[in-house]
């Protein structure tokens, strides 16, 4: 009888039902591996939070276990949270990654003052082992160079990890994905398949990435003034295409933004980026310039505040402002969450006078993960007698479900899990195991970890609906109240609006409520102090429908 000690454990401790903070613990006996190890992005239900981690508290409990770390790409979703996991382990870790992928790790880990990480180079096709575990890479296609499906040997059945894929049949390096290692990983046979999901609601094939490049041509062809070109840092492929259009139009490209010119310059150097040097101009040079031969790549497609181009919407870039009959174009999708931000951003640009393009009115970003047809493709090559979609919020993972079934996946054999699940695999077939702790650690500012709901609660209430305290002078020894009580807020109506009446109502409603607690005999700073919140959050609801922050302070006299 299998027991459980020789069980395998997958555990995501990341992204599922989500679009971010990818993470995935294979564990077997006294070996574990963890791969990628991402950050999810703040919305405006984060108020103050830069950025959001998985709980990793389960690998850094089992921190002697931890044989590596595979990043199946660059992108943040999937590297961004290894600087606080390096730390939090105390001790050395193998990172492993493709050329491109460790280089964007390299940087990050500097910045967080990492010395001396140990960074393990693999190659698509390559072999490595760790603890008990096997692995081969294959070469998939996405949004950024250089990613790869990791397939895992383990002492009770194969496992392939997708990464974040698409079967991209013209991709821009040429690069294409490795259907014969995939096919030859299916007939080996493979226990689990945890697959991108991303896109399991969208039908038939998504437009390859070089239809892009088309578009940008034509659009840069059309354009009469400067053009600015906003995209994610790491799209080193979309970066490419617009570089390759803007010199074929004549247009010298100008990067700005901290994380852009971090990453064109770490792709330029590894040799993944491909420009002259005559043809890239340093942004404070610009000026000496013709508008209509210019291109500038710049960050800032999800809208964020102190972003470039949200700087330049602003009217306070250091080197970009935007002119009427300049054309800005937008080549990305908002992640959920970020639509208002983005919207907000091409509203100011508008109204600066810019001609903005962005995908709801042309052809100017694709995805960089696969569609229905693609993911049953995936399932197809493979054949897997499990199915663990991951990657995705929970409608995509239920979608994703579908499409296995729809393909011959047994249904029993079919876990859409959530963060923390366990999926236990012997060598008589899989189950659910007991859950593990996860969920979200957020980083504010230097804090990590130190923020949790109920400070996002307070925050969130102060922004919406203001705080007013009240200072109020008791009597020590009968509780009886000394003076008027003094009332200050911010944000609250009755404070913004001067409106005397609604304070002096307020008053009177505090003044009754203090009565009430003094007959009562009550002295205890708590009670009055609850009384006198609970009274006039009620009164505020009835007359403005509103319930600010109540700070009461009672003071003895």
């Amino acid at each position: 009888m299998t027991t459980k000690k020789t069980r395998l454990r997958v555990i995501p401790l990341g992204g599922l039902d989500e679009i971010g903070k990818n993470m995935t613990v294979i564990e077997y006996g006294n070996d574990m591996v963890l791969i990628d190890a991402g950050i999810m992005f703040p919305d405006e239900a984060h108020p103050g939070v830069d950025l959001i981690l998985p709980d990793y508290s389960y690998v850094v409990k089992r921190r002697d276990k931890l044989r590596g770390i595979i990043i199946t790409h660059g992108h943040e979703d999937h590297t961004g949270a290894l600087p606080y996991l390096l730390k939090d382990l105390g001790r050395p870790v193998p990172i492993l990654g493709t050329k491109l992928t460790l280089g964007l790790i390299a940087g990050k880990l500097n910045e967080h003052k990492i010395k001396k990480p140990k960074l393990r180079e693999i190659t698509a096709g390559g072999k490595v082992s760790l603890g008990i575990f096997g692995f081969q890479f294959f070469a998939v296609n996405h949004s950024i160079p250089d990613g790869v499906a990791v397939f895992i040997k383990t002492p009770v059945g194969n496992i392939l990890h997708t990464g974040d894929f698409k079967l991209d049949q013209t991709p821009i390096d040429g690069r294409v994905t490795d259907y014969a290692g995939i096919a030859k990983a299916g007939r080996q046979g493979i226990s689990l398949l945890l697959s991108d999901s991303t896109n399991a609601e969208s039908p038939g094939y998504p437009r390859t990435e070089a239809t892009v490049g088309d578009s940008l041509r034509t659009l840069f062809a059309e354009a009469d003034q400067r053009i600015i070109v906003a995209s994610f840092s790491s799209h080193i492929h979309r970066v490419q295409q617009v570089c390759d259009a803007a010199v074929g139009c004549g247009r010298k490209v100008v990067v700005t933004g901290r994380s852009m010119v971090n990453n064109t310059k770490i792709a330029r150097e590894l040799g993944y980026l491909k420009i002259d040097e005559e043809n890239i101009v340093d942004a404070y040079s610009m000026g000496n310039i013709p508008p209509e031969k210019v291109v500038v790549l710049s960050t800032g497609s999800q809208g964020e505040p102190l972003s470039a181009l949200a700087r330049m919407a602003n009217g306070d870039h250091k080197t970009v402002r935007i002119e009427e009959g300049d054309t800005v174009v937008i080549s990305a999708t908002p992640v959920p969450g970020n639509e208002k931000a983005v919207s907000r951003v091409i509203n100011k640009l508008a109204k600066a006078g810019a001609i903005v393009k962005h995908k709801g009115i042309a052809d100017v970003h694709v995805s960089g993960h696969g569609a229905s047809e693609e993911l049953k493709l995936m399932l197809n090559l493979t054949k897997p007698k499990h199915f663990i979609p991951i990657h995705g919020e929970t409608r995509h993972l239920h979608a994703h479900a579908d499409l296995a079934f729809a393909v011959g996946v047994k249904e029993d054999n079919i876990f859409v899990m959530e963060n923390g699940d366990v999926f236990e695999l012997s060598e008589s077939g899989g189950q659910l195991g007991t859950r593990v702790q996860a969920g979200v650690v957020y980083v504010d500012g230097l804090s990590v970890g130190d923020v949790g709901q109920v400070i996002l609660r307070d925050r969130a209430l102060l922004a919406s609906d203001g705080i007013a305290t009240i200072v109020i002078a008791v009597d020590a020894k009968t509780g009886k109240l000394v003076g008027e009580p003094e009332i200050v807020a911010r944000g609250v109506v009755f404070a913004d609006e001067g409106d005397s009446t609604l304070l002096a109502d307020a008053r009177a409603r505090i003044n009754k409520t203090l009565a009430k607690t003094a007959g009562e005999g009550a002295t205890d700073h708590q009670v009055i102090q609850n009384a006198v919140r609970e009274s006039l959050s009620q009164f505020l609801w009835e007359r403005v429908r509103r319930r600010p922050m109540i700070i009461p302070v009672v003071m003895e006299v």
